[in-house]
């Protein structure tokens, strides 16, 4: 079953769109329908001037009131599987009987202890989404991606594929070694694909660690004249970054158009650059990993 792009939902209607000065209307004319009819007009004309002390007492109240209206907006988006975030993410996982994976675990030999890395919000909702997929032993591959990304943390993707029939491949990227697999990590998804509750009995399952596709990204931003030059930088590379951990998942592809269009920040007239892996078209069962950003800049 196709997973939807939660992304692409439009925004919720119990989400309210707020303005200050829209509520602060709001109050004023309240207040000013209170007073008899021959009262009304000069309490508007009062409430136009921003000295008066009753003025004071109704922004202090609209923006009370924002506060308020705001905090309803975000526990909204509390109980929303494509607006949740962390402890409240927690709590619409274990609806699914689905709990977070712990990356790293704590090391509380260290001083300071170093917390768990724990996985992304992004990647446990997408587990969660799969949930219902991991109910099924039809061998489906959303079942297959489910077991296989919810077996370790250190998965970062799952790739199903069949070359013949009742043979199934799983290719494993992992968030570790750039992405080449370890033995230990495939033994750990090996084992939670073959329970009876999870692989039909006719199926024959490999599993393999995905196959890396390396590539570098050589650019250089040509900047409109302005006093500095690496907040435009950083903007690029953090947007650049953000586009590039986005694909690092199996059968995705860096498309130069894509580097171009992340790279043209605000402050950017031209960029030009070159990337190993536009020369390469990513298959489902490989994934790509970004090993050098030479980053330079120059001024028209």
């Amino acid at each position: 079953m196709p997973i939807i792009d939660l992304n692409q939902l439009p925004a919720p209607d119990v989400v309210e769109e707020l303005d200050f000065e829209t509520i602060l209307a709001e109050r004023k004319a309240t207040l000013i329908s209170l007073y008899p009819e021959d009262q009304q007009e000069a309490v508007a004309r009062t409430l136009t001037l921003e000295s008066e002390p009753l003025v004071k007492l109704l922004e202090e109240n609209a923006y009370r009131e924002l506060i308020w209206r705001q905090r309803v907006n975000e526990a909204a988006r509390a109980v929303m599987l494509a607006c949740a975030a962390g402890n409240d993410l927690d709590v619409i996982g274990a609806n699914y009987n689905t709990t977070r994976l712990i990356i790293t675990p704590a090391d509380d030999s260290t001083i300071p202890p170093t917390p768990a890395v724990m996985e992304s919000d992004t990647d446990y909702r997408l587990r969660i989404q799969q949930a219902f997929e991991g109910l099924s032993v039809a061998g489906s591959v959303g079942a297959y991606q489910y077991h296989g990304r919810s077996a370790d943390g250190r998965v970062a993707d799952i790739s199903v594929t069949s070359p013949s029939p009742a043979c199934v491949t799983i290719s494993v990227l992992s968030r570790e070694n750039n992405g080449v697999a370890s033995e230990d990590l495939l033994a750990v998804v090996r084992n939670a694909l073959n329970g009876e509750d999870v692989r039909p009995v006719a199926d024959r399952v490999t599993v393999q660690s995905a196959a890396i596709v390396e590539y570098q990204i050589n650019a250089t931003l040509y900047l409109y004249p302005g006093p500095e030059s690496e907040p435009i930088r950083a903007a690029a590379v953090k947007k650049l970054e953000a586009y590039i951990t986005a694909q690092h998942r199996l059968g995705r592809d860096i498309r130069l158009s894509a580097i171009y269009a992340a790279l043209h920040v605000e402050g950017v007239a031209a960029c030009r650059t070159d990337c190993t892996a536009g020369r390469h078209r990513a298959q489902q069962y490989a994934g790509v990993f970004l090993y050098r950003i030479p980053r330079r800049d120059r001024r028209l």
